[in-house]
């Protein structure tokens, strides 16, 4: 039995991957644990020889998967990085019943769908100004189930460019100063906690762009989970929006119609309908 060390990310597992197919070690020798495991962890680091060509819909795939906090996902990984270099089993990839597959696609859509929650639930708080250059710093906190910081934020780098912020979670944060992105390790609590303005801003436009007429209280939970909803600003408002919705369904329902309002007088768009009539005529 071989004990290694996967590191803390798909770069590190994929050196210690490459190791141990140049090696020729099948997987069940080999007992993927992180250093001060029970047995003594081992990097290894890629030999000087050639590389062995692994298919690039796998190499998407294990950085997807690896970002799981499911710690047999490196096992997993490498068993079927093993059938497909080693076992000949070019075409596994695309066969979506095989158990291993399953699993690992199953890995896969949890982080993607985890991704997407970062990117729609982070909310930064501004926490100071740069008194010389006139710099906004923000923040924010986010918990995610699983280790998608590093995966998530080029999203935010390239939506708030112009601004300098700092993104914490317990599993890994990353800052943004307007020219490097660098990410350090995580910190269990919230460090951003105090109300401010740019939260009750927040919540006004998240009451103005609620619309009751729409409410799908399961759907909402299915794409807001919550466990989410204690970092979120609006959360609080959204019990008592649900409970509101039927009144103002009502109303909106007993209004009379308004009249429709006459198109505005353009050039273009009389054009537009001379040419439409003389098509149709």
């Amino acid at each position: 039995m071989k004990c290694v060390d996967p590191g803390e990310n798909f770069a590190s597992s994929r050196a210690a991957a490459r190791s141990l197919l140049d090696e020729n070690v099948p997987p069940h020798e080999v007992l993927w644990e992180k250093a001060g495991g029970l047995f003594p962890a081992a990097r290894v680091e890629p030999p000087a020889s050639p590389r062995l060509k692994v298919p690039a819909a796998f190499v998407g795939l294990a950085e997807s998967a690896a970002c799981h906090r499911d710690p047999s996902r490196w096992a997993l990984l490498y068993q079927i990085l093993w059938r497909v270099v080693r076992g000949g089993e070019r075409h596994l990839l695309s066969i979506a019943s095989d158990p291993d597959m399953a699993k690992a696609r199953a890995l896969e859509e949890n982080v993607h769908r985890e991704i997407h929650k970062m990117h729609a639930f982070v909310r930064f708080k501004l926490i100071d100004t740069d008194e010389v250059s006139g710099r906004e710093r923000y923040a924010a906190w986010f918990e995610p189930e699983h280790f998608i910081v590093e995966a998530g934020a080029p999203f935010f780098k390239k939506r708030f460019a112009n601004m300098d912020w700092s993104i914490f979670t317990p599993k890994g944060c990353v800052h943004w100063n307007g020219k490097l992105l660098t990410f350090t390790r995580g910190i269990p609590e919230n460090p951003v906690e105090d109300p401010d303005a740019l939260e009750a801003a927040w919540r006004v436009y998240y009451r103005s762009i609620f619309n009751p007429a729409r409410l799908k209280v399961k759907m909402m939970q299915t794409e807001m989970p919550k466990r989410y909803w204690k970092n979120l600003p609006e959360a609080d408002l959204i019990e008592e929006l649900i409970g509101e919705s039927k009144h103002r369904v009502t109303r909106m329902l007993a209004e009379e119609l308004r009249p429709v309002k006459p198109r505005p007088k353009n050039a273009y768009l009389d054009k537009l309908q001379q040419l439409s009539a003389e098509e149709s005529s």
